[in-house]
């Protein structure tokens, strides 16, 4: 697959998140090396669940400056944020209260709202905050065994506009809105992440890396950064098939 820099595979989930945890220190430290200001995008689910309890906690939490990271998300379920299923719930429960982030450092999507009025507000205060064609330094992605990211489900992703970095639709088969952000802003990040863990995801992952090109059917196929660098951290029962 183009844009394939990286894939490794671990032994079980608790490696996995160990090594994701861990490249997203030596990015972020990396980053601010080079600037004042890191802007990392969250994801929700179980490996970013344990890697947030591990980057929360020494040594990670020492290892760099979190008071210079400004925190974004890659999408959200549309509940309050106070519902168990809100991603945002999850990364402030395990991330940013155990890191004391100030408010003004989280940029959530807000799930409540209209979500087509949600997404063009996230799209505004992207560019608001990082420029025109906003670069993101690290977003963090997973895979479902249906071979989605972030909220790109199969069937979901071509017709997408260039121009949005943020949309809102509405997944049938969940019968439910999500929030998400585009291929395109994924793509113009500096770096990206995507880890899957477990035998469920074996036969998609296999599909997104090796077999053809089929973006509207595998949506994390679509995710080649332009001019960054991509890292797949997978686990031996999702690398089965590989």
């Amino acid at each position: 697959m183009a844009g394939l820099r990286n894939v490794t595979v671990l032994p079980d989930a608790g490696a996995l998140a160990t090594a994701a945890a861990d490249h997203a220190v030596a990015v972020l430290q990396r980053t601010l090396a080079a600037r004042e200001r890191a802007h990392l995008a969250l994801a929700g689910g179980s490996t970013p669940r344990a890697m947030n309890a591990l980057l929360a906690a020494p040594p990670r939490r020492d290892a760099l400056d979190w008071t210079r990271v400004v925190f974004w998300f890659g999408d959200e379920r549309c509940v309050p944020p106070s519902d168990a299923d809100s991603n945002y719930r999850m990364n402030r429960e395990t991330l940013l209260d155990p890191l004391a982030v100030a408010p003004g450092r989280v940029h959530r999507m807000r799930g409540e709202d209209d979500p087509t009025a949600a997404a063009a507000d996230y799209h505004a205060v992207l560019q608001r905050e990082l420029g025109e064609r906003p670069r993101l330094d690290l977003i963090l992605l997973g895979m479902g065994p249906d071979g989605h990211t972030a909220s790109l489900f199969p069937g979901t992703v071509s017709g997408i506009a260039r121009s949005a970095l943020c949309i809102a639709h509405f997944v049938p088969r969940l019968d439910r809105w999500r929030i998400t952000l585009t291929p395109h802003a994924i793509n113009d990040a500096h770096s990206v992440t995507i880890t899957a863990g477990g035998a469920e995801k074996a036969d998609a992952l296999a599909m997104v890396l090796n077999g053809p090109p089929q973006p509207d059917v595998y949506p994390s196929q679509i995710v080649r950064p332009r001019s960054g660098d991509l890292h797949w951290f997978v686990d031996a029962a999702a690398a089965a098939k590989l």
